[in-house]
């Protein structure tokens, strides 16, 4: 089993997550929204919004870095694996609490509220339930944490992350000995990656690429796609202003 979570797995998710969002993006691309409840109810809406993207971001910048920049890089910068191991747990743990306490308004406000409770999916209430329990278990990773404040434990996480990145064989066995709070937390981020060509949080990838996308590549128009199968028939223009001339021309009640 350890084999397959941590090294079979990983490639499974990872690819569904790519492959499935170009698919969406292909096939459903008015789909590619965040269906935001902002309108229906505004109140504590903003706060919330703030807190849980805020951490969100702070903790993903932090796991990719973290995780996937090469070992000789921090020796390089005579960061000691100590140090390293403290600045994640203080800093994910200030995101990780912000962010749930933001979550946690937000799922709060949508499962209470009818309006927005009967606008919401079966996948906006579940995927929010799950990034609430994975900010629960990231957080219960940082007592575990303090008792390996040598940082070499964070060692063997970065190894396992860079050989599955680059494809190398035996990653899983790095994570074998680990606290089981970490496997279910790697686990379970595995499958919201999974997860994400099927929810809302394909937005993630417009916040990405949208951006270069219409600066680099398609600069001063936007792209509008149809879903007519034909194109609509051209209109004879002279048929399209004779009416409004003949209309011009007729008096009115008052003459």
């Amino acid at each position: 089993m350890n084999t397959f979570f941590f090294g079979i797995y990983p490639y499974i998710a990872l690819s569904v997550m790519f492959l499935g969002s170009i698919a969406r993006y292909e096939r459903d691309p008015f789909t590619w929204k965040t269906s935001s409840s902002q309108m229906l109810r505004r109140r504590h809406f903003v706060i919330a919004s703030i807190l849980f993207h805020v951490g969100v971001l702070v903790i993903f910048a932090g796991h990719l870095v973290g995780l996937l920049t090469p070992i000789w890089v921090f020796d390089m910068l005579h960061v000691s694996h100590g140090a390293k191991q403290i600045l994640a747990m203080v800093a994910g743990g200030i995101a990780g609490v912000m962010a749930l306490i933001g979550g946690g308004m937000l799922m709060y406000r949508r499962w209470t509220d009818p309006r927005i409770r009967l606008t919401s999916s079966f996948a906006d209430i579940g995927i929010l339930a799950l990034l609430l329990v994975q900010l629960l278990l990231g957080l219960g990773t940082v007592p575990v944490s303090w008792q390996h404040a040598d940082g070499h434990e964070m060692v063997k996480f970065m190894t396992w992350a860079q050989m599955i990145w680059t494809f190398q064989p035996g990653a899983a066995d790095y994570v074998a000995g680990a606290a089981l709070v970490f496997k279910l937390h790697i686990v379970l981020g595995l499958t919201i990656f999974l997860l994400v060509p099927f929810t809302r949080l394909v937005h993630i990838a417009s916040g990405i690429f949208a951006p270069l996308r219409y600066l680099l590549l398609r600069p001063g128009y936007q792209i509008v796609r149809s879903r007519r199968a034909s194109a609509l028939p051209e209109r004879d223009a002279t048929v399209v202003k004779k009416p409004r001339i003949v209309a011009a021309k007729q008096p009115s009640a008052a003459e």
